[in-house]
C-alpha cells in the first residue's frame, strides 16, 4: 500500500504518550539465572542491557490504558474529541472482542467512535498510521488514538536467549489528527508472506490449537529452547530480510518526494537490535548522530518501538518543530513500512 491515493491529505501527529511496566529485568539478572548465556556477547549484538517486563496479571491493554490516560491528562480536550481508535497488538486480552472496544469502555468515550484492532508487530506503527491517515483523508475520523502495545514476554520461552535478551514490553498512544499543514507526507507499506515462518508462533491459533498439541521442547543449534506455543525467531534470516528490503523502500520513498538522505533530520527505525540498526546505518551511509537509538534500557518493544522513540527523541531535543523525520518498521509477516513525517 502506498500513500499515492491520499497524498494530499493533511494529517499530523499531535502528541504521543507511552507507558512501560514497573518491573525491570537487567542482563545481570539473566546472567545469574542462565550463566551459560555469555551476556557480554549478547549485549554486543542486541545493544540491550535491560528491559521492562509486564507483571503476570498485567496485559498489553493495561499498559495501553495507562499510556492513554497520560495522553488525555496532558490534553484534557482530547477525551471529547476522539472519534477513532486503531489498536495495534499481537497480545490481545481476548479472542473477541478486540482490545479497542475494551479500551473504549475503560476510557469512558462516547458511542460515536470508530474502533478496531490490527494484528501486526514491528511494522505495526507505520501500517496503523497508514490506516489512520486514510480514515482522516476520507472524512471518517478527525482525531484518532493510534495505540501500539505488546507483551511479547508472554510468548518467549525462558530458555530462549535470542528472544528473551532482546524484547521488552510496552505501550504507546499517538494522537493522529486532521491538520492545517502537511504532517504525514507519504508512506509505503509492503509484505513478503513467503517468509512468515522466519518469525512466528506455530501453535495457539485455529490452524494448530494448543489443546491437543503435545508440549515438546526443541533446541536449535545455538541452544535456544522453544515449544510450539513460543516465539520462533530466525534472527539471521530476519536480519537478511531487513537488509535486502528496507533500504530500497526508504530510497523509493525519498526519491518520489524529491528528498535526499541529507534532508532528513532524524531516522527513527524500529529498535530491532543493535546489529540491525548498525547494518541499516552502514548500508544507507547514515551519520551516527542522525540514527536514533534507545535499545539499552527498554529493548525491542515491538509495535510500540517507533512511537516511544519519537516521544523520547522529543524529550531529548533530538526532534524540533518543522524537522523532517523518516520512520521505518519491519518484522513479523514478513512486513515492512516507512513514513516521511514533518514534525
Amino acid at each position: 500500500m502506498s500513500g499515492d491515493s491520499v497524498r494530499g491529505a493533511f494529517v499530523g501527529l499531535a502528541d504521543i504518550a507511552y507507558h512501560l511496566p514497573t518491573r525491570r529485568v537487567t542482563n545481570l539478572e539473566l546472567s545469574r539465572e542462565c550463566p551459560a548465556w555469555e551476556m557480554d556477547r549478547v549485549e554486543a549484538r542486541t545493544g540491550v542491557f535491560s528491559r521492562h517486563i509486564a507483571a503476570p496479571e498485567e496485559t498489553a491493554l493495561d499498559l495501553a490504558l495507562a499510556a492513554c490516560r497520560n495522553l488525555i491528562r496532558r490534553n484534557p480536550e482530547l477525551h471529547a474529541l476522539v472519534d477513532g481508535i486503531v489498536f495495534c497488538t499481537q497480545s490481545p486480552d481476548y479472542i473477541m472482542p478486540p482490545n479497542s472496544c475494551v479500551l473504549h469502555r475503560e476510557l469512558g468515550l462516547r458511542d460515536g467512535v470508530f474502533a478496531f484492532d490490527t494484528n501486526l508487530a514491528c511494522s505495526g506503527f507505520v501500517y496503523s498510521l497508514a490506516l489512520a491517515r486514510g480514515l482522516i483523508a476520507i472524512g471518517t475520523c478527525s482525531n484518532i488514538l493510534l495505540v501500539t502495545a505488546d507483551t511479547y514476554s508472554r510468548y518467549i520461552n525462558p530458555k530462549d536467549r535470542s528472544a528473551r535478551s532482546l524484547f521488552g514490553d510496552g505501550a504507546a498512544v499517538t494522537w493522529v489528527r486532521s491538520a492545517t499543514d502537511p504532517g504525514v507526507l507519504d508512506l509505503i507499506c509492503e509484505t513478503s508472506g513467503k517468509g512468515f515462518e522466519k518469525f512466528y508462533i506455530p501453535a495457539g491459533g485455529a490452524r494448530k490449537p494448543l489443546a491437543g498439541t503435545p508440549v515438546v521442547i526443541s533446541t536449535d543449534a545455538s541452544g535456544n529452547a522453544r515449544t510450539a506455543a513460543d516465539i520462533h525467531m530466525d534472527g539471521m534470516g530476519v536480519l537478511s530480510f531487513v537488509n535486502s528490503k528496507v533500504p530500497g523502500q526508504i530510497r523509493r520513498l525519498l526519491d518520489r518526494n524529491s528528498v535526499s538522505v541529507t534532508d532528513i533530520d532524524l531516522f527513527i527505525f524500529h529498535q530491532a537490535s543493535k546489529l540491525a540498526l548498525d547494518s541499516l546505518a552502514r548500508l544507507m551511509k547514515l551519520p551516527e548522530d542522525r540514527v536514533y537509538r534507545n535499545l539499552e534500557t527498554i529493548g525491542n518493544t515491538v509495535s510500540a518501538s517507533i512511537p516511544i522513540s519519537i516521544a523520547q527523541a522529543r524529550c531529548e531535543n533530538r526532534i524540533n518543530i518543522g524537522d523532517l523525520v523518516l520512520l521505518s518498521g519491519f518484522g513479523v509477516g514478513l512486513s515492512w513500512g516507512s513514513a516521511l513525517v514533518r514534525m
